[in-house]
């Protein structure tokens, strides 16, 4: 049975909406109530052009030519050919998930109703989305402003019978698509090829999925950090309630909690509760104050996010209710460009400590007495040695990527557009961030269940013993050198297919996670 349409509600999107179409396809309907605004925007396009009235990018030409005035005769000619002459992107094509994300966020934003372009525009952006066409867009090319001006062009292609895209996962030509679903070209009317190209929906789509990276690796640092602290026989002391009160930091007090949740009632705490160790190094006692450091960072990029993914972003706007249009900025993507600069510090550090933590457990001076390198025989065997060294590569590759790219700028357009955000670039690099972390955060989990193993009889806790379970029904515990990768790759396809974060989802304090 065909699972029931979810209601697209423009201004309303909620963040898990917006996380189940970047995982999945789910249906999607557009909310009917919206087609009110819709029209009344559009007649006051049509309107104003009877009139004579002088509307930036309605009636004239774009940028450094918005004082050239176009002809009636030719106003169609003009919005498809602005679709023509911005699909100049580069690069190897975005994601399947990232082209569902935009094409949701472009259809909520026109359907706001000050964009004045027709229904029929909004319905064929749905229809693309509920046929499986998925515009080919290059993920390179875009300043972030005026707009995501070329990945969105390229979007725009396949509506007109244009461009490339792909059709339920085959490579054909934007015509060849819309023929194989039974869809006909679109013509554009005046303002369309403008509201479609102005939006700031690829940055916000590739920040967004940096976001839930964020989530499904914030949560699996908690698992893995929580096994390090069995591992190495941590104290529980650093996650006392008290001591994150007087604080106050609420995402560090929510840090603290979740750790306690996933370290409670461990027959390894109870075979260690007597002995004389005063302090554990950082990466193991700090982990409420780093990690909540970072779900702060994680929140707020949400906030803003999910914010700008029910903006209104193109330009010039239409307010119908004063007929009137009005020419300004919020195309400029500076906000998505902070928030994305403020998620790649976050998963930087996220994987950083990972990686401190692995090279404490492998350091048998303090590791409280497994063996060097978690493995018998050494020697012999080399154990996680090498697998640590791959963790310090993508810990340091990770210090270069997360450099702010919003403090960049380079004017655009004859200097026209002369401060743009670089939010495109800012939100496309989390992948590769993200990818990296996963990287060291899977290595910790081999290496922390390692380490929890070589503790038997002892046990660890309910929420670690599921964990662990998990990953030994993919991993065997290493009885000897073995190639690694192959064992990296299946603990990391767990951690980025979000299984570890089900797996521990009930363990976790309500609320920690701003996706739920």
């Amino acid at each position: 049975m065909n699972a029931s349409p979810i209601l697209l509600r423009p201004g309303a999107l909620d963040l898990a909406l917006l996380r189940a179409v970047q995982e999945g396809e789910p249906p999607l309907c557009l909310e009917p109530g919206c087609r009110t605004a819709i029209d009344a925007a559009q007649a006051t396009v049509t309107r104003v052009l009877a009139e004579g009235r002088t509307v930036y990018g309605v009636n004239t030409g774009f940028g450094l030519l918005a004082q050239t005035r176009i002809a009636a005769a030719d106003l169609d000619t003009l919005q498809r050919s602005l679709v023509r002459s911005h699909a100049a992107g580069v690069g190897a094509p975005l994601p399947e998930s990232t082209v569902r994300l935009v094409l949701v966020l472009k259809i909520a934003s026109l359907a706001r109703g000050h964009s004045g372009v027709r229904a029929e525009l909004i319905e064929a952006l749905l229809a693309l989305y509920t046929h499986g066409i998925r515009p080919l867009i290059p993920s390179r090319g875009s300043v972030g402003a005026s707009g995501d001006l070329a990945p969105l062009a390229h979007l725009a292609a396949v509506l007109i019978g244009e461009g490339e895209a792909t059709y339920r996962g085959v490579r054909m030509s934007g015509a060849a698509a819309l023929a194989a679903a039974g869809l006909a070209p679109l013509a554009l009317a005046p303002k369309e090829g403008l509201a479609l190209l102005n939006g700031t929906q690829v940055s916000t789509a590739l920040a967004l999925e940096g976001l839930f990276a964020a989530e499904n690796l914030l949560v699996a640092a908690l698992v893995t950090g929580s096994l390090s602290v069995e591992a190495a026989l941590g104290s529980r002391r650093p996650f006392d309630a008290r001591i994150h009160a007087v604080r106050g930091h609420a995402a560090q007090i929510d840090i603290a909690a979740a750790c306690r949740a996933l370290l409670d009632h461990s027959e390894i705490e109870r075979s260690h509760e007597h002995c004389g160790k005063v302090q554990d190094p950082y990466s193991l006692r700090c982990q409420p104050q780093v990690m909540g450091a970072c779900l702060e960072q994680i929140r707020h990029a949400a906030a803003v996010l999910l914010t700008e993914a029910n903006a209104v972003s193109d330009n010039p706007l239409v307010f119908a209710a004063d007929d009137d249009i009005l020419s300004g900025g919020n195309f400029h993507a500076e906000p998505v460009a902070f928030a994305a600069d403020g998620l790649a510090l976050a998963l930087a550090e996220t994987g950083a400590l990972a990686e401190r933590r692995i090279a404490m457990l492998i350091d048998a001076n303090l590791s409280n007495g497994l063996p060097a390198f978690l493995v018998a025989h050494g020697g012999l065997n080399s154990g996680f040695m090498a697998a640590q060294v791959t963790a310090a590569a993508l810990a340091s590759e990770n210090k270069s990527l997360a450099h702010p790219a919003s403090v960049d700028s380079l004017p655009t357009s004859a200097n026209q557009e002369d401060h743009v955000s670089m939010a495109t670039f800012a939100a496309r690099r989390l992948a590769e961030l993200a990818a990296n972390t996963a990287g060291i955060v899977a290595i910790e989990w081999l290496a922390a269940a390692q380490g929890v193993d070589l503790r038997a009889p002892h046990r660890s806790s309910a929420a670690l013993r599921t964990a662990l379970a998990l990953l030994r029904a993919a991993v065997p515990f290493y009885e000897r050198d073995r190639c690694f990768a192959p064992d990296i790759a299946r603990a990391t396809a767990l951690i980025e297919g979000g299984q570890l974060r089900a797996a521990v989802r009930d363990a976790l304090p309500a609320g920690l996670l701003p996706s739920g």
